[in-house]
């Protein structure tokens, strides 16, 4: 391109209905790996992997989210931000990716929820953010169609939990 080429206006502003927000993924700012049930995910085994990380980071305390969510949503308030996109760590619901709910570990995701929306922050949910149970990664993973029927399971776990909250 010369500097004589047209080059398109950039716009002034955003469109309507544009959202500001924040977004984070459960592994990278949650924590509490070992805390309240939770269950290992395969970023937890991926992290112990000798030389996979550098200087051997891992989730382990990340931002400790899980344990600062009151101060975060208060700061995200402070910010101004419209909406928090955040992703569920699937093992602090469902810890062997099947079977039983792990209640302390929805109540996060539930009392979270409560306070983006009485803080004026629109919950957007991701339900998977390669954040596989181990025990699923174990059985096959992704490559074996009893992955995904447990997907879909947890799923319906989630939106009887959160619905319309999200």
């Amino acid at each position: 391109m010369t500097a004589t080429d047209e080059r398109p206006a950039m716009p002034r502003t955003f469109p309507a209905g544009f959202v500001w927000g924040t977004a984070t993924a459960a592994y990278q700012i949650e924590g509490a790996v070992d805390t309240d049930g939770r269950g290992p995910s395969i970023w937890d085994t991926f992290c112990r992997v000798p030389g996979a990380v550098a200087r051997g980071e891992s989730g382990e305390f990340a931002c400790d989210h899980y344990h600062r969510w009151q101060e975060d949503v208060g700061l995200m308030k402070d910010l101004g931000a419209g909406a928090y996109r955040f992703s569920v760590a699937w093992p602090r619901v469902l810890p062997d990716g099947r079977g039983p709910v792990n209640r302390r570990g929805l109540d996060f995701y539930r009392r979270l929820v409560d306070a983006l929306r009485e803080g004026g922050i629109e919950p957007y949910v991701t339900l998977y953010h390669w954040d596989l149970p181990q025990a699923l990664e174990d059985r096959g993973g992704w490559r074996v169609r009893g992955t995904a029927e447990r997907f879909a399971d947890y799923a319906e776990v989630m939106y009887e939990a959160l619905g319309e909250s999200v």
